[in-house]
């Protein structure tokens, strides 16, 4: 549970094939503290430790434990792969969590999160859950089951000539965000995204969860202030799903205002984070 206290430094082994920057800002007096590491997981268009849609803002929780930010295959500085797939981030997750770790996933990385909970809970000392992008748990749910016809078809219809920046434009423009300066970064998380397996299509057995010892929380926003076709296209369903997943799983449910938690309501949901890692080792 313990490590040496350190600044940043990276993680890139053989038998890990993805990155994961570590965060250790402990003073050497509480590095041997018995607390466990926390893993999290990004979601599209971005990497571990980006400040717009990453997790920079968590940065501070590094004060009391080890925070391993980890870059899924073909984001930020871990390789490149075809087609990012969910279900090979599960595999990537369960690496990093080693003996134990508190989890923590975003969107995308929601769902990889919940598929490594799922296969490995015995190594899961809490999980969190932020705005996971599965659907398909409130298909049934009239708002779902539209934004699912939509988006089946919307990744029908990508044009096979698209590239990376046209995509990342027309993903942000289109629900009126602003869109992100196309650095080579963001470039190259937008084409990973463009061809990975779609995660709101996942079918995750949600009663194994529910049956596990760990305690879980799920954080969503109300998508007050959101752009509305933002709001109506993604912030109605996942909150539906939000809703779904929570009841469903046996997580306790923190909405924030926003529709960025972590982001945009960093202190809340940090100390949110904090209580529950707090109670979990505790435990």
């Amino acid at each position: 549970m313990s490590g040496a206290s350190s600044n940043s430094q990276s993680v890139s082994e053989p038998r890990r094939p993805v990155h994961a920057t570590v965060w250790d800002d402990r003073p050497d007096s509480t590095a041997n503290e018995p607390r466990w590491p926390v893993v999290l997981v990004h979601g599209i268009l971005t990497w571990g430790t980006d400040p717009r849609y990453g997790f920079a803002a968590q940065r501070p929780l590094a004060a009391r434990r080890r925070l391993l930010l980890m870059d899924r295959r073909g984001y930020g500085r871990s390789p490149d792969i075809a087609r990012s797939d969910w279900a090979v981030d599960a595999e990537d997750i369960v690496g990093l969590l080693g003996t134990g770790a508190h989890l923590v996933g975003h969107a995308y990385g929601g769902v990889g999160a919940m598929a490594a909970a799922v296969r490995r809970p015995d190594l899961v000392r809490s999980l969190t859950l932020i705005q996971p992008g599965a659907l398909r748990p409130a298909e049934r749910h009239p708002v779902v089951a539209e934004a699912l016809v939509r988006a089946r078809a919307a990744t029908a219809a990508l044009p096979p000539d698209l590239t990376p920046a046209e995509f990342l434009r027309g993903a942000t423009e289109s629900v009126g965000m602003e869109t992100p300066e196309a650095t080579p970064e963001r470039l190259r998380a937008a084409a990973t995204t463009m061809a990975e397996l779609p995660c709101w299509d996942a079918d995750i057995a949600l009663a194994p969860l529910a049956r596990a010892a760990f305690p879980k929380l799920l954080v969503s926003g109300d998508w007050e202030g959101a752009p509305e076709p933002y709001r109506t296209y993604a912030g109605l369903p996942l909150i539906a799903c939000a809703e779904e997943i929570a009841e469903a799983a046996g997580a306790a449910h923190l909405v924030v205002p926003g529709y960025y938690p972590h982001t945009q309501q960093p202190e809340r949901v940090n100390t949110a984070l904090e209580h529950l890692w707090d109670a979990a080792d505790q435990g």
